[in-house]
């Protein structure tokens, strides 16, 4: 699963995600986790940047509490799955990142790894959105991060990791039509781990109250 990532820093993010501007109240994170806003890029002719809540609510859901069991979808089963399928075929989206948190369990606990490019340079997590309204009709915009099998590294630390987009296939993704399940399959591939690398981090990140630069570096 994907549970913590990170977006430690803004500067060159708009020409990296071909965003025309970025006007967004967002300041860099180090620790963001389930339920809270961070900027979710979308295809709005040309990519625009929008403020979305962590946790997927489907249109039809009778309470958005759902969310908080919808952080995450299985590239396996995201095509049938009725919280997904839909948003699978309209509602794509980039989740810009600059590294990942996951647990490995040992015998003496779990052990917090950060997960990031070996060039400290931005990626995109494969993510889906959807739009809620509650009876009075305020607007709610969620989104989940899809998940797959892990690759080398990931594979000493868990047995899933997030889907991280090669750059080439992020405009595919954004598309506003149906994707091929040959695309789906291309896509849901493990990312290559050659330029990734993982080490352990402080158990501050345990916390999501702490976020600051220290919880990204090893220990």
């Amino acid at each position: 699963m994907c549970g913590r990532f990170a977006l430690t820093h803004i500067v060159g993010l708009p020409v990296r995600f071909l965003l025309q501007s970025f006007d967004l109240d967002f300041k860099p994170r180090y620790n963001i986790a389930p339920t809270q806003e961070v900027p979710i890029i979308v295809r709005e002719s040309p990519n625009k940047a929008v403020m979305m809540g962590w946790g997927l609510v489907p249109f039809w859901a009778k309470d958005p509490k759902i969310g908080n069991k919808m952080i995450n979808a299985r590239a396996e089963t995201v095509k049938t799955k009725p919280a997904f399928r839909a948003s699978l075929k309209r509602k794509r989206c980039l989740v810009p990142a600059t590294g990942f948190f996951e647990w490995k369990r040992t015998k003496d606990g779990k052990i917090p790894h950060f997960v990031k490019m070996k060039d400290e340079s931005f990626f995109a997590f494969a993510g889906l959105y959807d739009q809620w309204k509650d009876p009075e009709g305020k607007k709610l915009l969620t989104f989940t991060i899809i998940t797959t099998e892990p690759n080398a590294i990931m594979s000493k630390i868990h047995n899933r990791m997030p889907v991280i987009l090669k750059q080439e296939d992020e405009d595919m993704w954004l598309g506003n039509e149906p994707l091929t399940p040959d695309q789906l399959a291309g896509v849901f591939r493990p990312f290559p781990a050659r330029p990734m690398e993982a080490y352990e981090v402080s158990t501050a990140v345990n916390n999501p109250v702490n976020d600051f630069e220290d919880i990204v570096k090893s220990v």
